[in-house]
């Protein structure tokens, strides 16, 4: 492992609104399940999560477009979400936060109905068949989704891989949702929406080498 990577580890362990929990939680609940308000905001705000979130590029503009709002960025990758972290705390964002872990064990973390939003950005399509279960808007996991958020919660999508995107509506189309707005170019249908506006590291990079990027946003019934 590269000595950033390892300063990255260490830095993360000291900075506040940053959670690392030890081991699996396959079979017991984290301590701020249905907490996260009051124990890590200090409030009653709505709670988003951006699932995947990399760097933290829309977690952290997204706590300035809604002050109103509490926002946390969640991935396994640590020196990835480093950066985001390092930001909160630098600016003191108080309406930021970060958990490492893996998005498969969500409902260990936070409680049904916890739930306002879900911000799922650029994630690995898993092409292959044998890994459709691993897809971030498989049955399984919009299962899991539908019982964290609160009713009429939205769930929002933006990823570069038509493939994903065409998958996700037929999964849509066979579940009881409303798609609120979907595109598959955000950037020439929606030339001036700020949330659109914002470009992760892997956004950039697909639109430099001529990609399309797929958006589409519902709620369950």
């Amino acid at each position: 492992m590269g000595k950033d990577k390892l300063r990255r580890f260490a830095e993360l362990e000291t900075l506040d609104r940053v959670f690392q929990p030890k081991g699996l939680f396959l079979d017991k609940d984290f301590e701020l399940k249905g907490k996260w308000g009051n124990e890590v905001f200090g409030n009653s705000k709505p709670i988003v999560v951006e699932l995947g979130c990399g760097r933290g590029e829309y977690t952290v503009a997204l706590t300035g477009f809604y002050p109103d709002k509490n926002f946390i960025g969640i991935d396994i990758k640590g020196a990835r979400l480093w950066r985001g972290a390092k930001t909160v705390n630098e600016e003191q964002i108080l309406n930021g936060a970060f958990l490492r872990t893996q998005i498969e064990q969500l409902a260990a973390f936070f409680a049904p109905g916890e739930l306002s939003e879900i911000w799922i950005t650029f994630p690995d399509p898993q092409p292959k068949k044998t890994r459709e279960n691993r897809r971030l808007t498989s049955p399984r996991f919009l299962a899991m989704y539908r019982s964290l958020l609160v009713p009429g919660g939205i769930v929002h999508l933006k990823t570069d891989n038509r493939t994903f995107y065409d998958y996700t509506l037929l999964k849509l189309a066979a579940d009881n949702v409303t798609i609120h707005r979907q595109s598959t170019d955000v950037h020439t249908e929606f030339p001036d929406d700020p949330l659109m506006a914002v470009q992760t590291t892997y956004e950039k990079k697909f639109r430099d080498q001529g990609f399309s990027i797929c958006y589409v946003s519902f709620s369950f019934q």
